[in-house]
């Protein structure tokens, strides 16, 4: 009976263990693809200095350093990338076997991550979202704006939304909105008394509003074309914002010339209160996508709201000419 009690008392602890291990490693799988504990602990809901004992507390079981810590953040280090590329792939498949299991419920539930540009989340998902929710309780969908381009994976997203001619060819894209171009613009306050711009180089001698994007860390060169020619413009002037509703409240009060979705502006457009300018080099492009891993299995709360996304209708610029690449 005394040997019977040890050998239970042994696997008790060895279960523990593996427990311990198996959640502090989840733990460590969210701080590493987070690059910060603040916002690790803040997806987990726990408090910092609880997921920093955490991570800490397996290196020490472990007997390897599997996280560099500095002033701006953390990364991992040979041995922690070691851990993500093994044992990462695993919690993945748990997670997502885990969130297959609601299929069997009446109604999906679970929660969708995207990450989108400010024109996108605003003017395509939300107009679809704002029908789909209601009819699905259960799930919840988790929208980021971001103008960069997001590794979906590392950042464990869902899916991300980008214009069709960015995407990686090892995504699976659905389109969510019509054919589109960008189009240059102006009050019609800036444009008294000035000369318009006929080419785009004549854009250099305008004020014109710039974008910055945080993925290249400089000002959008805005992209033009026409009979097969290609340019792409650096333009100067006094403002620059990383927001589309900016750029287009700055040029609606006469700050300067605009590079805008057309859509986003057809409104003010019609109403006169913008001028289209160098409409013969604004080509039609593909437009929004919602894309995701070739080789994840969609769990169905995702595909739910991929169905309720996806653009049914005619391309706008089926045979029109179309550049090359859009970031």
């Amino acid at each position: 009976m005394i040997r019977w009690c040890k050998v239970h008392v042994a696997i008790s602890e060895a279960n523990t263990v593996a427990r311990d291990n198996l959640q502090d490693i989840s733990a460590f799988l969210v701080v590493a693809r987070e690059r910060s504990f603040t916002r690790a602990a803040a997806k987990i809901g726990i408090s910092q200095s609880a997921l920093s004992q955490t991570v800490r507390a397996l290196e020490e079981r472990l007997g390897i350093r599997l996280l560099t810590r500095n002033t701006r953040g953390v990364a991992p280090t040979e041995a922690g990338e070691q851990l993500i590329e093994t044992v990462g792939p695993h919690f993945d498949g748990i997670n997502a076997g885990i969130a297959a299991l609601s299929g069997l419920r009446e109604k999906p539930a679970g929660t969708v991550r995207i990450t989108a540009d400010q024109h996108a989340a605003e003017d395509v998902l939300w107009p679809r979202l704002d029908k789909f929710l209601p009819d699905f309780p259960d799930i919840k969908v988790e929208v980021v704006i971001d103008y960069g381009l997001t590794d979906i994976v590392t950042e464990q997203y869902d899916a991300g939304v980008r214009i069709g001619e960015v995407i990686a060819k090892d995504m699976i894209a659905i389109p969510i909105g019509p054919d589109m171009r960008m189009t240059v613009v102006a009050s019609p306050s800036y444009l008294t008394g000035k000369v318009k711009p006929l080419t785009p180089q004549d854009l250099t001698n305008h004020n014109c509003i710039n974008l910055r994007l945080p993925t290249y860390g400089g000002l959008y060169a805005w992209e033009f074309e026409k009979e097969g020619r290609e340019l792409n413009v650096r333009v100067d002037g006094q403002l620059s914002f990383n927001s589309i509703g900016l750029i287009t409240k700055a040029a609606l009060g006469g700050h300067g010339i605009a590079y805008v979705p057309e859509v986003r502006v057809a409104d003010r457009l019609a109403e006169g209160e913008l001028i289209a300018l160098l409409e013969d080099w604004c080509p039609w492009f593909s437009g929004y996508h919602l894309y995701y891993p070739s080789r994840r299995q969609p769990a169905p709360a995702f595909v739910a709201v991929a169905n309720a996304l996806r653009y049914r209708g005619a391309a706008l610029a089926a045979t029109s000419s179309k550049p090359k690449s859009r970031k």
